[in-house]
């Protein structure tokens, strides 16, 4: 399954961050503003090249534009239902909830940093984990000092709860 066609729990809203839905703005019009134009005038000067049953251009242009259309899809859909919720407004900042940057420390005094983000948005290369996943659902609500069980598919893991906090309001 690619990751346009990820399911969320039935039961869950799609929370996202004021970055996360600016990340899928940018996509979206950079791909019906300036690459699908592109592709379709590709498209358009190899149609009238002869026999398209034999012609890249055409062909990978037709193959694109689908992949383009799919993306646009998907990311339209995105937008549309989700609940963009401003992390820096949080109030109760000693406790872990949407948006909250967690310092921790595992058994193997292993410290790292995750930020809890929607399940789009989600990348670990930029240290953002989904609501959803284990280690955000076990910190939910725990404040600093607290040891949370994180369930994996690794198994069991405790974690200690270092440090909360939230981005500056503007």
């Amino acid at each position: 399954m690619d990751d346009d066609e990820r399911q969320l729990p039935a039961t869950a809203k799609t929370f996202m961050t004021p970055a996360g839905a600016a990340r899928f703005r940018a996509e979206l019009n950079q791909l019906m503003r300036v690459e699908r134009p592109k592709i379709v005038e590709i498209v358009h000067w190899a149609a009238g090249n002869g026999d398209r049953s034999e012609n890249g251009d055409y062909l990978y242009g037709k193959k694109r534009l689908r992949e383009i259309d799919k993306r646009a899809r998907f990311l339209s859909k995105r937008l549309e239902a989700a609940e963009v919720v401003d992390p820096a407004g949080q109030t109760n900042r000693g406790q872990v909830f949407f948006g909250a940057t967690v310092t921790y420390v595992n058994d193997e005094d292993v410290e790292r940093s995750v930020t809890i983000v929607g399940a789009d948005e989600a990348d670990l290369l930029r240290g953002e984990v989904s609501l959803y996943s284990p280690i955000a659902r076990a910190m939910l609500r725990a404040k600093v000092g607290d040891e949370v069980v994180v369930r994996g598919p690794g198994g069991e893991e405790i974690v200690e709860i270092l440090a909360i906090s939230y981005p500056v309001g503007s």
